[in-house]
């Protein structure tokens, strides 16, 4: 891990695109300002988290049995038609 001190409304740069510039200190709190093209998505950890668990869990298979009795009805249906 890379660790940095800046001060209020300097920057760092990530690659060429991606500037990150503290905007504002106050308590505990530190304001970032990020620019980056449209192309590179940005989520606080968080976000960025809960949409992955978002994705595994929508990718995961829920109802096996449900999904084999439309097959089989498809199946079924294909065998009257060609007949």
């Amino acid at each position: 891990m890379l660790i940095l001190t800046r001060k209020l409304e300097e920057s760092i740069m990530i690659g060429d695109d991606v500037e990150i510039k503290v905007l504002d200190v106050h308590d505990n709190k530190v304001r970032l300002g990020i620019s980056a093209p449209r192309s590179v998505v940005v989520h606080r950890r968080e976000v960025y988290q809960e949409i992955r668990r978002e994705n595994v869990e929508a990718s995961a298979p829920h109802d096996l049995e449900g999904l084999s009795s439309v097959f089989a009805n498809e199946a079924a249906r294909s065998e009257k038609t060609s007949d």
